[in-house]
């Protein structure tokens, strides 16, 4: 949907800076736009000497700070919702987990520290971090966007300077300085995690344009995203959603109707892999609808009343961004049932001048009836033509071949086959990866392609021999080590006005438990099994 710069469920606007840290550990906090070079200074520091890590050390600062962070899921999930007024905190906590223990137990197994030696190719790769990285956080998805890009950083030994959105800048400040407490005391470099505690635009526009910036990653509203592309300065970037859901005579109608709900319904909306377009075949549309409990289907007049309520002018009211679909019915002056989660709005055409056929981040969901299969790919392409190309879509139907021409015509990077798809493109219920980052890829306007993962924030130096020469024995080399003796904290200078800086602290230890069941697959099956059964508790009618 189109909004203004100042959209407060997506643009980073009007954003600040940390207070320095006092005290054994620096948290990162500054309390001037004067401390933007000093942050980023202090993040160059930390960057070179956790780029010497080893793999055990890393695993066991990145295990330290998932259990942390999974720790405080919930108390983070009700201060975002107190904090934006956005969304369920039940949900909220649920993605915390997700971005948190969920996401270490999936990356257990991979290894973004250690060199690779491919003796038949005859090539040597050595992975290079990419330095220091600065993240847009959204208000929509604030602690769990946190949990998830300091992890991602610490996989790949990264530094990192995290910038919230104003309106939930309180949470995301503290998850930033509790997950940067754990890393130090799991000990990783002071200043390896940092965070602006008050944002303000110029700030960040400068940070984002500086030289020591070695990589943005945008998660927002279009403005932020074009804005870190400009800065001069390579970027990870990604783009609205909008997504259209098909459903065709050959769907499970009543798992599609129980998936659909509680999808729209999730943290009320709020992510942007959330349904916008249902475009349902006739021959089982009334069916379909009618298997939709905790739908409230809107009469015509209804349905003109809440599209005049939600966008006034045309334009959306961010006022409606996360609530439930009780509230938006009583703001727009219809009367529901008690207990309705999702609000259906029947359309007629998938159109730039229908509102509704827009992206919506609460529980209202356009209905759109096709005579086939075939008119409903079409409707999804033009619900894409209107915004979210490259994003995501989803499709209920058990044939195979509906399945690859829907995947084939409709011009998004993920799609979602027979779940719902807030938590299907996400990674939560699908196996694609985790993630609260969403590439759009080209056709989206974005250089990323997939959902955001450690990959993206590592390269690798390929040292090539030639085709005919012997190849070299690496086996059991390595150019990195635990830190020799003691982690320095970061130098300051005799006349700075802050606290003395903390002692010189233990190296890790070069051994040890790695993060939990590296290379084991069972512990990803149970943390999804868990996640999945606390989403059904959540969602059950």
């Amino acid at each position: 949907m189109n909004r203004p710069v100042t959209d407060p469920a997506n643009a980073t606007a009007n954003a600040t800076v940390n207070r320095p840290a006092d005290g054994a550990v620096n948290t990162g906090a500054s309390r001037s736009a004067g401390q933007g070079p000093v942050m980023l200074e202090r993040a160059r520091w930390a960057v070179r000497a956790f780029a010497r890590y080893d793999r055990p050390s890393v695993d066991r600062i990145v295990a330290a700070v998932a259990r942390v962070a999974a720790d405080n899921a919930v108390r983070y999930a009700e201060w975002a919702v107190r904090e934006t007024g956005f969304g369920v905190a039940e949900h909220k906590a649920l993605k915390n987990m997700a971005c948190s223990a969920g996401l270490a137990g999936a990356y257990a197994g991979h290894d973004y520290v250690s060199p690779r030696a491919d003796a038949a190719e005859r090539i040597l790769s050595i992975p290079r971090p990419a330095g220091v990285v600065f993240a847009l956080t959204p208000s929509t998805n604030p602690v769990a966007t946190v949990y998830f890009k300091i992890l991602l950083a610490l996989m790949t030994r990264n530094a990192i300077v995290i910038s919230p959105h104003p309106m939930a800048k309180g949470c995301c400040a503290d998850a930033a300085r509790t997950l940067a407490a754990a890393a130090v005391a799991a000990g990783a470099p002071d200043g390896v995690i940092q965070v602006i505690e008050e944002p303000a635009l110029p700030m960040i526009e400068q940070m984002m344009a500086d030289p020591r910036v070695d990589v943005i990653v945008a998660t927002g509203g279009s403005p932020v995203v074009r804005a870190a592309y400009r800065s001069g300065n390579p970027a990870l970037g990604v783009g609205p959603g909008n997504v259209p859901v098909l459903v065709d005579r050959t769907a499970d109608l009543e798992s599609a109707a129980r998936h659909i709900v509680a999808s729209k319904s999730f943290d009320n909306s709020i992510l942007c892999t959330n349904e916008s377009v249902l475009i349902a075949e006739d021959a089982i549309a009334d069916r379909l609808v009618s298997l939709m409990r905790g739908a409230h289907l809107l009469s015509g007049d209804e349905r003109d009343r809440v599209r005049e309520a939600l966008f006034p002018g045309g334009a959306f009211d961010t006022r409606f961004v996360g609530r439930d679909a009780t509230w938006i019915a009583q703001q727009a002056g219809v009367r529901v049932p008690a207990g309705t989660k999702v609000l259906l709005a029947p359309i007629d055409l998938a159109v730039p001048e229908e509102p509704l056929a827009h992206e919506k981040l609460c529980p209202v969901l356009a209905l759109l009836r096709v005579p086939s299969a075939r008119r409903g790919i079409n409707a999804a392409r033009a619900v894409l033509r209107i915004s979210g190309a490259g994003h995501s879509a989803a499709v209920h139907s058990t044939d195979s071949a509906t399945i690859m021409e829907f995947g084939a015509a409709v011009p998004v990077l993920r799609i979602s086959v027979n779940a719902g798809n807030s938590t299907g493109a996400s990674g939560i219920d699908t196996n694609l990866p985790i993630s609260m980052t969403i590439g759009t890829g080209f056709v989206g306007g974005s250089s990323a392609g997939e959902n955001l993962q450690p990959g993206n924030l590592v390269n690798w130096t390929k040292v090539a021999y030639h085709v005919d020469a012997p190849f070299g024995d690496f086996d059991r080399l390595s150019p990195w080590s635990p830190p020799g003796g003691q982690v320095p904290a970061y130098p300051r200078a005799s006349n700075a006005r802050t606290a003395p800086a903390p002692s010189a602290r233990p190296a890790p230890a070069g051994t040890g438990p790695a993060s939990p069941g590296a290379g084991d697959d069972r512990l990803r099956d149970e943390i999804r099994r868990l996640i999945l059964e606390e989403l059904a508790t959540l969602v059950r009618p």
